[in-house]
């Protein structure tokens, strides 16, 4: 099974450096441009796809709304892909995040694997939500090509466990508009091919 992850348009957070995690922000002007060009791009050169999945956040809706225009697609809406929770840091640029809650920056508390801001997902966490979700479909959907509208944390999850680890995670970010390609079998004992590291280090 191919499935093909497109990270959401731009959103108006997007474009001032804001964490938004669990915040259901729409796409502004430029994301729903860049979406169209996107979907017109998709349906001239890549081949059909069976299924459309997306995060229920609003971003991702409103992104997943414009490609079923051309692929002729119901859009199917994935709570296991939904962006990670960064609990106070939501809404506040780094900057911000920083000057209000300087202790935490100093640990470098989104970096941390098994620790988060106060209210937020740990990284341990997104990565055991996202992987169940991927073992579900590789459980149901067997030569298949699936479209998935989700976001950049996400999109680092399922790069790390599926085709290239960890050592790369933080660094690693897929742009809005961007397209990440993974095929998923269950072969081996399953599609998840990577566990990320032991160490507990930042």
């Amino acid at each position: 099974m191919e499935l093909v992850v497109i990270r959401h348009g731009e959103t108006q957070a997007n474009a001032e450096g804001r964490y938004q995690g669990a915040l259901d922000i729409g796409l502004n002007e430029s994301g729903q441009r860049h979406i169209a060009r996107l979907a017109d791009e998709v349906a001239a050169t890549q081949a059909p796809f069976d299924r459309l999945l997306a995060s229920p956040l609003l971003r991702t809706r409103e992104s997943a709304a414009i490609l079923p225009r051309q692929l002729g697609l119901p859009v199917e809406l994935v709570p296991a892909f939904r962006e990670r929770d960064v609990g106070l840091f939501e809404g506040l640029t780094q900057v911000e995040a920083r000057t209000r809650y300087p202790e935490l920056w100093a640990r470098n508390i989104t970096r941390r694997w098994a620790e988060s801001p106060p209210g937020g997902e740990t990284i341990d966490e997104v990565i055991a939500r996202v992987s169940q979700g991927l073992t579900e479909l590789a459980s149901t959907m067997q030569g298949e090509r699936i479209l998935l509208v989700a976001h950049g944390v996400v999109a680092k999850v399922i790069r790390a466990v599926t085709i290239a680890g960890f050592d790369d995670f933080f660094e690693w970010q897929l742009p809005n508009g961007g397209m990440l390609s993974v095929r998923l079998s269950l072969a081996d004992g399953g599609p998840l091919r990577f566990s990320r590291p032991l160490d507990g280090g930042d």
